[in-house]
């Protein structure tokens, strides 16, 4: 009984074996003329899971004549990145070396780092792939030096070539017939969202499922039942379920229910959910807690910040802290509802014209407030059209409360030009 998945065993070998992304590795794919043209630059591929990424970065590092090394980066530490730099030294790395990092999101700054000057002088040609926005999560440095392309979900017809592989490879290996007609394969490749190596495991488990004692038989064909045997649809974690989850935190934290918000803290750390969930704390903190507590978003980032570095299972602990503290804290959207407010005219096509004492450089008129007791004097800021406009409504909590406190008080005793 063999223990490597089907998926990495029928890895295509060249780019006409890679299902889907046709933009990239298609007779005209950008990726596949530039390697076939020769050059080989510092890549990130960014996209769901399951969409070719991995398979992509192999088929390169066989065309490219130099020394290939992968690492993941969910298990790999800063040790192991500099094992591999150090063998650019060596007769080894002479050549120069390709560089796979898997789920390179999962990397600290520091550790991206360390790649900077080896991507600088060529001793490393960086190939990185990601599930999440590179923009986010990839350090600035490494992308200015990187080109950027996107894998999207496989669509089900484009899925079927690799779905057939993979009955036909099932079937020599076991000496069987089994036998599946495209409809099916289709409705499997509908199952999965575009991730092929989930549509190969799904195939894979209804083979062996075929037959009416369990035992798979030496012919015969694989039914919707088989399939429906191994697949609940629930939704895929990676879209419906997971956006549930995330939704029902945020609205728990935001109804100020600690419990409710423990609970889907704990499950989205079940699912290994670590960047999802710092990002949308984040969100929470300015969005629902906001002005009524402006200390909530500097404590979230640095427990997120924390958990980021930890990683699971220590990184619930941060987590959770982050996650009670929105949970109990006073709540205010005033700076949303501000934003959303003034967005609303932006998006009309108002205020395209500022007033004439605020435009450089000779702002003529306009009053210095450090000048004026309480340090404030009136005078217009907003374009004319929109004069008088009202966006900010203070908050009802203690914290907005003393701020409206402060401008009332430098609206009545302000203004007064200073000995």
């Amino acid at each position: 009984m063999r223990n490597q998945q089907l998926a990495d065993m029928m890895r295509p070998v060249d780019f006409d074996g890679i299902v889907g992304q046709q933009h990239l590795f298609g007779p005209r794919g950008a990726v596949r003329r530039m390697v076939e043209s020769g050059r080989i630059t510092n890549m990130i591929f960014f996209g769901p899971p399951g969409t070719g990424k991995t398979t992509a970065a192999s088929v390169i590092a066989a065309r490219s004549g130099m020394e290939f090394r992968r690492l993941n980066c969910t298990s790999a530490s800063l040790s192991d990145v500099k094992e591999v730099l150090a063998e650019t030294s060596n007769i080894f790395g002479s050549g120069g070396i390709l560089l796979y990092l898997d789920e390179l999101q999962y990397f600290n700054r520091k550790q991206q780092q360390s790649l900077l000057e080896y991507m600088e002088d060529g001793r490393i040609t960086l190939i990185a792939s990601t599930t999440e926005n590179p923009h986010f999560y990839i350090y600035n440095a490494i992308i200015s030096r990187s080109s950027l392309f996107e894998f999207k979900p496989v669509k089900p017809a484009e899925m079927l070539p690799a779905l057939t592989r993979a009955l036909a490879y099932l079937n020599e290996e076991n000496g069987t017939a089994i036998t599946a007609d495209a409809e099916l394969l289709t409705y499997v490749a509908a199952q999965v969202r575009g991730d092929v190596r989930r549509g190969i495991v799904l195939l894979e488990n209804a083979y062996f499922a075929a037959g009416e004692e369990g035992i798979t038989p030496r012919a015969g064909a694989i039914t919707r039942e088989n399939i429906e045997d191994f697949h609940v649809p629930v939704g895929n974690f990676n879209n419906d379920t997971h956006y549930d989850l995330l939704s029902c935190l945020q609205k728990s934290i935001r109804g100020s229910d600690p419990d409710a918000t423990a609970f889907y803290v704990a499950k989205l750390c079940a699912a290994g959910e670590l960047i999802s969930l710092c990002r949308r704390l984040q969100v929470i903190a300015s969005e629902d807690v906001g002005l009524a507590y402006p200390q909530a978003a500097v404590i979230t980032r640095a427990c997120c910040e924390s958990a980021m570095e930890l990683g699971f299972p220590e990184a619930r602990i941060p987590l959770i802290n982050a996650a009670l503290t929105l949970a109990t804290a006073p709540k205010s959207n005033s700076a949303y509802e501000a934003l959303a407010a003034a967005m609303a005219d932006v998006e009309a096509g108002k205020g395209n014209v500022a007033p004439v004492h605020l435009q450089s450089p000779l702002f003529k008129g306009y009053k210095y407030p450090h000048e004026y007791t309480c340090h404030f004097v009136q005078q217009q800021y907003l374009p004319d059209d929109l004069r008088g406009r009202t966006y900010y409504h203070f908050g009802e909590n203690k914290t907005e409360q003393a701020a409206a406190a402060f401008a009332q008080k430098i609206r009545t005793e302000g203004g007064k030009p200073r000995q």
